[in-house]
């Protein structure tokens, strides 16, 4: 499955090769973001996941353009204003055509599900919460090289809307069929998001350090204090993913599967080639 769907990421990448044409996006990042979905839905087809998996590769196109192409917050405004009409159900352009024409694509398959009108306006405070988001951490690099100060390690955990796991995982809320208590399911998703965020940190700190990235290791707190607070956070995500569980045992199961995923994974390597 998770071959069938890497060839999918693939295919998807060259219909936007406006979009996909940097070196960073090399076979191995397909291959890895496949892996992530399949071990987090082994009793899942690809059909089952393309959802996921097409929103995942638009949110890492979409954090190229912000965290290394745009050299203005202008650049960044426009992008974050377009994609926000464009999820809305607007024209708008995200100052990318192929992102633009992505998230197009992406919005109009998921209208189209029976989930969706239920789900809209939690997919949609997911996206703009992302955007937000990415936009932040844009202001803190540039203040940063600009001589300016570092958020400090809380007001950075609490931005992990920048990661963009709870807006990948309410697209396959939505194309899963919808089901569970709404505030529990996405209370459990911030949860799991909060963990992968600093897993995320711990696994890319060198290569953070090489690509100019901000990263919880370089604030106001010790690597040993962020793995403890990865530690309690885990046991958050956990009591909140049990609440879910009754109403909703698969996506419970898909957002555990995803956090420990991540465990392992950031512990040897990184979804991105190479700048």
């Amino acid at each position: 499955m998770a071959g069938q769907s890497q060839r999918q990421m693939r295919s998807w990448a060259a219909e936007y090769p406006g979009l996909y044409g940097s070196d960073a996006f090399d076979p191995a990042l397909f291959s890895t973001l496949a892996l992530a979905a399949a071990f987090s839905g082994p009793g899942r087809t690809a059909a089952d996941l393309r959802m996921a998996n097409r929103m995942c590769l638009w949110c890492f196109g979409l954090d190229w353009l912000i965290d290394y192409k745009a050299a203005s917050r202008a650049e960044v405004t426009a992008l974050v204003r377009g994609c926000a009409a464009i999820a809305e159900g607007g024209d708008g352009s995200g100052g990318n055509a192929d992102l633009s024409r992505f998230l197009a694509d992406v919005r109009d398959e998921l209208a189209a599900m029976p989930a969706f009108p239920a789900l809209r306006d939690a997919w949609l405070d997911e996206f703009r919460r992302m955007l937000d988001a990415m936009a932040l951490e844009w202001d803190w690099n540039a203040a940063l090289k600009n001589g300016g100060g570092a958020p400090t390690f809380e007001r950075y955990l609490a931005n992990a809307d920048n990661l963009g796991f709870s807006v990948v995982f309410a697209s396959h809320w939505i194309a899963s069929g919808g089901h569970g208590d709404v505030s529990a399911v996405r209370e459990a998703s911030w949860a799991v998001q909060r963990v992968i965020r600093l897993l995320n940190d711990i696994g890319t700190y060198e290569r953070d350090k090489q690509w100019g990235d901000l990263n919880a290791l370089m604030l106001d707190r010790t690597p040993r204090q962020v793995e403890e607070r990865v530690a309690a956070l885990t046991g958050e995500a956990r009591l909140l993913l049990a609440d879910v569980r009754p109403t909703a045992p698969d996506l419970a199961d898909y957002m555990e599967r995803q956090m420990d995923f991540c465990t392992g994974f950031y512990g040897v390597t990184d979804f991105w080639g190479t700048l």
